[in-house]
């Protein structure tokens, strides 16, 4: 069974960030996660527009850009400018008073349209923008920190969604502790990728190749 997995950056060891990179890359990772984390929208702040730029010069893998910003549109052009055509760029649609805007500038310049939708926000209030986007990436835990428990009523959210994708046309992708649990139980039911932390990649004191080839093999 083919999916995705993408390597959440915020995770990595930036005292050998460019090894880090390469060795994801070497070890079959399908794109990088690049967590922008302002200190309003969420409490903490995370990856800076620098570290998205020096990943995205690193790796010739696509970027999986999630803006947890307020008010993405009014900065949006620095992000984008320094993207490739293909990388995807996700919103949260509470962050901005229009996101469909936003939305079609990242269409505008070539970008692969998402967004992110947290714990607590319902499908039915993001139904119309699921008719722009290609990607919807549901939070299974709170934004803003890595190492958070599963939150379990989110599965019910996933349910709601795989049913009306297809219609609607876009991929589902999963983010927040991610374990093998996840991968076994979503990944069948329609799931397209997985953003992958330290759950199950990072601080593993093994080869990334190793673990994600444990991964990719995992028995369904």
């Amino acid at each position: 069974m083919r999916f995705e997995l993408m390597a959440s950056m915020m995770c990595a060891d930036y005292g050998h960030l460019e090894q880090e990179v390469k060795n994801l890359e070497a070890g079959g990772i399908d794109s990088f996660h690049i967590d922008i984390m302002d200190g309003r929208f969420v409490a903490n702040f995370a990856m800076s527009l620098n570290d998205m730029r020096y990943v995205a010069m690193t790796t010739s893998k696509p970027l999986d850009v999630h803006l947890m910003i307020e008010h993405p549109n009014n900065r949006i052009g620095l992000f984008l400018q320094n993207l490739r055509p293909g990388d995807t760029v996700y919103i949260h649609p509470e962050a901005e008073y229009h996101p469909s805007t936003t939305l079609q500038a990242v269409i505008d310049a070539g970008m692969v349209p998402g967004i992110a939708i947290n714990p607590g926000t319902s499908v039915e209030t993001v139904m119309e923008l699921l008719r722009i986007v290609k990607k919807v990436l549901v939070m299974s835990v709170n934004p803003g920190n890595a190492g958070q428990m599963f939150l379990p009523y989110v599965g019910k959210k996933i349910t709601k969604l795989l049913a009306i994708k297809e219609d609607m046309d876009f991929e589902l992708y999963w983010d927040g502790a991610c374990g093998a649990d996840k991968i076994l139980e979503y990944a069948p039911k329609g799931v397209k990728g997985f953003v992958l932390g330290t759950t199950l990649l990072f601080g593993k004191d093994k080869p990334y190749g190793e673990t994600l080839q444990n991964i990719r093999e995992l028995r369904f």
